[in-house]
């Protein structure tokens, strides 16, 4: 896909800016790498708890607080995620003066 160009993949058959779906696709790798930092850890956190070596469960300490960063980092990067892809749906279309995709309710006179 061409910086500048739309998808249109959503039910409703909104318009997303080219750079928006980009922002959409590195958040995700973002949190991808992320995932399998986090799984690496699992299993060295793992390791060391099955060992009992006392060093081993000191080193937990701080495998566990990085664990736990990295949680946090993935929570901000799918807020973050939502509010763009919110903010993506409520811009304006190029030529539309409603502001809103001409999703206008018409209410009874």
């Amino acid at each position: 896909m061409m910086e500048g160009d739309s998808f249109s993949g959503f039910g409703n058959g909104s318009q997303v800016d080219g750079k928006v779906f980009a922002n959409f696709q590195k958040s995700f790798l973002q949190v991808q790498s992320i995932l399998d930092q986090n799984r690496l850890l699992i299993n060295e956190i793992n390791q060391n708890h099955e060992s009992k070596i006392p060093d081993n469960l000191t080193r937990n300490v701080s495998l566990i607080r990085e664990l736990n960063n990295n949680i946090r980092r993935v929570v901000d990067l799918y807020a973050d995620l939502s509010l763009s892809f919110t903010r993506s749906m409520d811009a304006p279309s190029e030529g539309d003066s409603e502001g809103k995709s001409g999703h206008k309710r018409n209410r009874p006179l």
